[in-house]
C-alpha cells in the first residue's frame, strides 16, 4: 500500500461537513475511522461513532464546542446518529459519544432533562450469520448504555430502522439512505445531496481496495452506486469514506474497483481452464484448489499474503458457483476443490 495520506483530526471538508477522526489508525483503518458530523447548524446529524478509543473522546468534544451554532441553549449538539454498519471500528464509541452530548447538555442547562439522540441502523436480516472470527458488539453496547441515553423508536427499539431510499433531514442537509450490502449485509451509503458527495462507509475507501463477505452482492452494490449518480438529480462527485482522505472522482473508483474485482474473476476462471499449479500448466485440469488458484495468481507476491488472498479468491470462487459458472467438489478452506461448469 502507498504511504497513507495525513489527516487532521478535526477537517471541514465543506460548509456542512466536518470529519472528525476516530483516533484509531491500523493495517485495516488506515488513518482510523472517519466519523463525520453533517449540518450548517445545531443540531447536526453524526455519521458513525469510531471503536470508543480515549483519544477520540476530546476530539469530538472540541469539535462540537467549535461547531456549536445554538438558537437556544436546550438545542441538541446532535439530534440523530447514524451507524453505517455493525463493525466495531464503526460503533463502539457510542457510550463515550451519549456522554459528551450529556456533557455539553448539563453545561448549558444544568439539570434539565437531557434531549437524547435518536440512533439509526439499517436492520441486518434475522438470517444474518457474523464471521466466526470477529464479533459484533452492537447489542451489548446498546444494553450498557444507562436510561435516558437515546431516543427509542415508535416500536420501542433502540435503533430506528433505515430503510433503502429513505432521506433523513438536518438543518440545511438531507441524507438519502443507500443499502449497499457486500462489505457486510447491512452496509450503507448516504448521499449528502447538497454536497454533491457520497458517505461509503467501508463499501469504498479513500485508500486501497475494501474487504467483503459477498463478492456478489459487493459488485451489484457498486454498479448499484454508479446507476445512482446517473439517475436525476443524483450526480455526485466526491466521495467521503469510512476510512482514507476525500477521494475527489468518485465515479472514476467505483468503475475501478469494478474492474479490479472482474479482472480477477477472470483471472481465476483461467487458472481453473488451464493450471493446476504453479510449477504444472494441463489443459484443462479436473479441478483445482483455492490454493493451487492463488499459487498461480500471487506467484510474484511473498507467500506471507497467500493466506488472505486465498479469502477472497474464496468468495470469488462462491459468486462463480452463485452465477452458475463453477462447482464445488469437496474439501474446505484453502484445500477446497472446483471446477468449472
Amino acid at each position: 500500500m502507498d504511504k497513507l495520506e495525513t489527516l487532521g483530526s478535526v477537517s471541514r471538508l465543506s460548509e456542512r461537513v466536518v470529519r472528525v477522526l476516530g483516533q484509531n489508525p491500523g493495517k485495516f483503518t488506515l488513518q482510523g475511522t472517519n466519523t463525520y458530523l453533517i449540518g450548517k447548524k445545531n443540531p447536526y446529524i453524526l455519521i458513525d461513532t469510531g471503536e470508543g478509543r480515549p483519544e477520540y473522546v476530546p476530539v469530538l468534544e472540541s469539535a462540537l464546542r467549535d461547531e456549536a451554532k445554538l438558537d437556544s441553549p436546550q438545542d441538541q449538539d446532535i439530534s440523530d446518529i447514524i451507524i453505517s454498519h455493525w463493525h466495531h471500528d464503526h460503533t463502539d464509541g457510542l457510550p463515550s459519544v451519549v456522554e459528551i452530548l450529556q456533557k455539553l447538555w448539563k453545561e448549558r442547562n444544568g439539570d434539565a432533562p437531557f434531549k437524547p439522540p435518536r440512533l439509526h441502523k439499517f436492520p441486518a436480516p434475522a438470517s444474518a450469520t457474523v464471521s466466526p472470527h470477529t464479533t459484533n458488539s452492537l447489542p451489548s453496547i446498546i444494553a450498557s448504555l444507562p436510561p435516558g441515553s437515546y431516543t427509542a423508536s415508535e416500536s420501542g427499539n433502540a435503533f430506528n430502522d433505515l430503510s433503502h431510499g429513505q432521506i433523513v433531514a438536518a438543518p440545511s442537509s438531507t441524507l438519502h439512505v443507500l443499502h449497499t450490502p457486500g462489505h457486510t449485509v447491512d452496509s450503507i451509503c448516504l448521499y449528502v445531496q447538497e454536497d454533491k458527495a457520497l458517505y461509503t462507509a467501508d463499501t469504498i475507501l479513500g485508500q486501497g481496495t475494501a474487504v467483503f463477505e459477498d463478492l456478489a452482492s459487493y459488485i451489484s452494490s457498486l454498479q448499484s452506486l454508479l446507476e445512482f449518480g446517473k439517475s436525476e438529480g443524483h450526480d455526485f462527485a466526491s466521495l467521503y469514506p469510512g476510512h482514507g482522505p476525500v477521494v475527489p472522482d468518485g465515479t472514476g473508483l467505483i468503475s475501478t474497483y469494478i474492474k479490479h474485482r472482474l479482472e480477477r474473476e477472470e483471472q481465476i476462471v483461467q487458472v481453473l481452464r488451464g493450471v493446476n499449479t504453479a510449477e504444472e500448466r494441463t489443459a484443462p485440469p479436473q479441478s483445482a484448489t483455492t490454493w493451487n488458484i492463488v499459487s498461480v495468481i500471487y506467484a510474484a507476491y511473498p507467500e506471507s499474503l497467500w493466506a488472505p488472498a486465498a479469502h477472497s479468491v474464496d468468495l470469488h470462487l462462491k459468486k462463480l458457483e452463485k452465477d452458475g459458472k463453477a462447482k464445488k467438489l469437496g474439501g474446505e478452506g484453502k484445500d477446497t476443490n472446483w471446477q468449472l461448469l
